[in-house]
């Protein structure tokens, strides 16, 4: 895996070329507003700082056929930590990172497992709808293993 840091608080992490996640740790600053996902993702990671007394016209999206291949997953950790495994197609186990209280995920390539290192409360945003167990294709992986 390679851990490309564009600034502090900004992560990005690639195996064999293939964005696998973004990660927003809590201790990302900026004054302006950045999205750090190209406008192909079927999730779209930013960040939007706002000053008292700015104003967002009121507004709503256009209607948008779209179609989506991947399910990709957003996942705030509200408290607590998680260690990250993320696997290949293959299923084989391509490496981790640890995310805490405050950090935001966007799992976008390769599939992922979890193991809880402290009580953990997470927020999950990801494309419905949900078909259910069909949704997914389970396998064994390294969570667990000690």
């Amino acid at each position: 895996m390679v851990k490309e840091i564009k600034e502090e608080g900004l992560e990005y992490i690639y195996y064999e070329g293939e964005l696998y996640c973004v990660i927003l740790r809590d201790n990302y600053r900026s004054d302006s507003i950045a999205f750090f996902t190209p406008n192909s993702f079927s999730q779209q990671l930013g960040f939007l700082p706002h000053k008292k007394g700015d104003i967002i016209k009121p507004h709503r999206h256009q209607i948008s056929k779209r179609e989506i291949l991947y399910t990709q997953e957003v996942l705030y950790v509200k408290k607590g930590k998680v260690k990250v495994n993320f696997y290949n197609k293959d299923h084989e186990y391509a490496g981790s990172e640890e995310i805490c209280g405050g950090d935001i995920i966007l799992l976008c390539g390769g599939g992922h497992g979890f193991e809880f290192l402290e009580d953990t409360i997470m927020v999950e945003v990801k494309q419905g709808p949900y078909i259910g167990e069909d949704d997914k294709v389970r396998f064994d992986g390294v969570e667990g293993s000690k």
